[in-house]
């Protein structure tokens, strides 16, 4: 069995307003862009009153409902997993694929969600919560964090194409450098690790396939100094008070 574990609360002002469609997304009820359409809906009160304006601000003192439920501020999970291939990156899938959800839906009540995501065949370190905040600091262009994978090729890679990689790559949406390459294996020339701080969609992906290679497999190992050390593909784990207070710091850069 999975002990939970309870994380400390972030210091935070309790007279400090917070924006509304935040406060929805911190109790875990749905994204903040999301919070914005319901709060247009007519669907959010605060203290006994309707309020559609964007923006809003409230306490952590007022009482706020939801479809006339009141709103609990949720405690935080974080979860991670080590992805394997044929999964999604989604909370749901209209085509009915089989979703990371489905591997951690014993891991809490609360609605966590993905941090970014992985293709459906990559495999690897993912990590999922419902604390809004850290997530977005994980993926916003602003504060990139570090990335490494283990890229398995068609066939062997040149000692000149890394150096093509390390130097930089114009691809369609602008250049991209590797900020490390290296051949993952001393004999086997068609694995390499990759270490980039990128989030554009596909980008490993794309650097070898610019240069002639097709990736046949692709295993994010570390993402913002999390790795999947002693995790079975397939399997999750909570995170460790430790872990939580060095993302919330901002380490791993």
């Amino acid at each position: 069995m999975k002990k939970r574990i309870e994380y400390k609360e972030e210091n935070y002002d309790p007279n400090e307003p917070v924006r509304l469609n935040k406060f929805l997304a911190n109790a875990g009820i749905c994204s903040r862009r999301e919070a914005d359409d319901f709060i247009q809906a007519g669907v959010v009160t605060v203290n006994g009153e309707v309020v559609t304006e964007l923006g809003t601000k409230v306490l952590r003192t007022d009482q706020v409902s939801f479809h006339d439920q009141p709103v609990v501020l949720e405690k935080k999970v974080y979860v991670l997993l080590n992805k394997p291939k044929d999964y999604v990156t989604t909370s749901d899938d209209p085509q009915q694929r089989k979703t990371v959800m489905d591997l951690v839906k014993g891991a809490c009540p609360e609605r966590i969600y993905p941090v970014g995501r992985l293709d459906r065949n990559t495999t690897g370190v993912l990590l999922l919560t419902n604390d809004g905040d850290m997530a977005s600091k994980l993926t916003h262009p602003k504060f990139l964090k570090k990335k490494i994978y283990h890229v398995y090729l068609d066939k062997n890679i040149t000692a000149h194409d890394l150096q093509q990689i390390r130097d930089g790559i114009t691809l369609e949406d602008g250049e991209i450098k590797a900020d490390e390459v290296e051949y993952a294996d001393a004999v086997d020339k068609k694995q390499v690790g990759i270490e980039i701080h990128s989030g554009k969609n596909r980008i490993v992906r794309r650097i070898f396939e610019s240069l002639g290679y097709r990736v046949t497999k692709l295993d994010r190992v570390l993402f913002a100094g999390l790795t999947k050390k002693n995790l079975r593909r397939g399997d999750w784990r909570y995170l460790t008070e430790e872990e939580v207070d060095r993302l919330r710091m901002g380490a791993y850069e």
